[in-house]
């Protein structure tokens, strides 16, 4: 009898035991495989990253720092608000090109395929965005260049876009504006062998000649040089009206003091490159009298007095214009990442660039910005005069069939 006793109460344990675990297993599930499946842990995901491509240091440092900095910032500040989805921060990766070929391509393989980058601000020069350029196409990756301007940079395809305007718009305008308002017959140029300079003196050639007028000389020089004296000669000798300088800034300092080395009195006209400001620093009383096609004057509003405070308390120097490009090309392109990211999860290269292409109207602190189907910027060019080292406005124009038009 106690044997059944003890029996029976080792097999009501044992019950009780099965019952307890049974009930634990129900609370907290040891498996995915049950009944009842555990809270899903959200998955991390990383920052995504944007690239800069332009030249840090050497002689043109000055126009990739300057635009870099305003892409810094643009993130900085779109990260402080919570970045994508309000709650993903957003990296930006530089690299030095140097203003060089061969050092953006290796950047752009770089920033590719090892960064894995789904956008990239810049290149900041023309010649280094066409060899960037075929590369983002062929691998669908969004470029956006704040400065590159030949006519043919856009053409390279659809994943190429620009918020600086195109050479095409501001040879026609230099050249119509040079014949019609300033009343010159003959032109001559000063041009550097690369792509940028090549191109405006091509436009600007064909725009004046188109009006009337006449390049009755035009010298180039390679990449580098740093004596222009030659040149100047052989163009003084044939005695134009004026002298077309459509190079960067470091150049262009060099050629106005040599070109008042010689003692040459004659009115000289220049391009975009002449509205960085370290051709002031650079060049000095030289610049006086120059007259050049940049880019339209930015109308005074809140957005953009705050954006050049921020920029000048930040980094110490004013941004340029193509640093105000910059600006607004980043947050375009951090715009679209986050209406990618808001309806699909993901940072897919092809829906980004599609994003872009879409931006209509976008409150840029350098004014409205559309691009035009090809990936062009649709603006205007604005007329300058230094005068003592200050550029003062003369209009901003542009070119309608053929005329030159005054918009203000």
């Amino acid at each position: 009898m106690k044997k059944r006793v003890a029996l029976l109460f080792l097999i009501v344990l044992v019950v009780i035991a099965m019952t307890a675990i049974g009930c634990k297993k129900e609370e907290a599930p040891a498996s995915t495989s049950g009944a009842v499946e555990a809270a899903p842990v959200a998955k991390k995901v990383d920052s995504p990253k944007i690239g800069f491509i332009g030249p840090m240091t050497g002689d043109y440092a000055n126009y990739g720092v300057l635009s870099n900095n305003s892409a810094m910032l643009a993130i900085e500040q779109f990260n402080a608000k919570g970045g994508i989805g309000g709650s993903i921060p957003v990296t930006l990766v530089t690299e030095d090109s140097e203003g060089n070929v061969e050092k953006g391509l290796s950047s752009i393989e770089k920033l590719s395929s090892s960064d894995k980058i789904v956008g990239l601000i810049g290149p900041v020069f023309t010649g280094v965005s066409f060899a960037v350029g075929e590369r983002v196409q062929n691998e669908g990756l969004v470029m956006i260049s704040p400065s590159a301007t030949h006519a043919d940079i856009t053409a390279i395809g659809d994943f190429v876009f620009r918020t600086v305007v195109s050479d095409g718009l501001q040879g026609e305008v230099a050249g119509r504006y040079f014949f019609e308002k300033l009343g010159y017959k003959t032109i001559g140029v000063l041009y550097a062998k690369n792509d940028y300079s090549q191109g405006l003196y091509e436009g600007m050639t064909a725009s004046f000649e188109a009006a009337g007028g006449k390049v009755t000389i035009a010298e180039a020089f390679n990449v580098g040089d740093k004596d222009f004296k030659t040149q100047l000669t052989k163009i003084r000798t044939a005695s134009p009206e004026a002298i077309y300088i459509p190079n960067y800034t470091a150049e262009m300092a060099q050629i106005l003091e040599q070109a008042s080395q010689l003692g040459m009195d004659i009115p000289f006209l220049s391009c975009d490159g002449f509205s960085n400001p370290e051709i002031y620093n650079l060049a000095g009383d030289f610049t006086d009298g120059v007259i050049y096609v940049g880019p339209a004057k930015v109308k005074e509003s809140p957005a953009f007095s705050t954006f050049v405070s921020q920029y000048t308390t930040k980094y110490g120097v004013g941004p340029d214009s193509f640093a105000t490009n910059a600006y607004d090309g980043t947050n375009i392109l951090l715009a679209a990442m986050d209406k990618v990211y808001k309806a699909t999860g993901k940072f897919d290269r092809k829906a980004i660039r599609d994003a872009v292409a879409v931006t209509k109207d976008f409150p840029g602190v350098s004014g409205v910005v559309n691009f035009a189907e090809n990936g062009d910027l649709v603006a205007y060019q604005g007329l300058y005069k230094v005068n003592k080292t200050t550029p003062e406005y003369l209009g901003t124009y542009t070119v309608v069939d053929g005329k030159l038009v005054q918009i203000d």
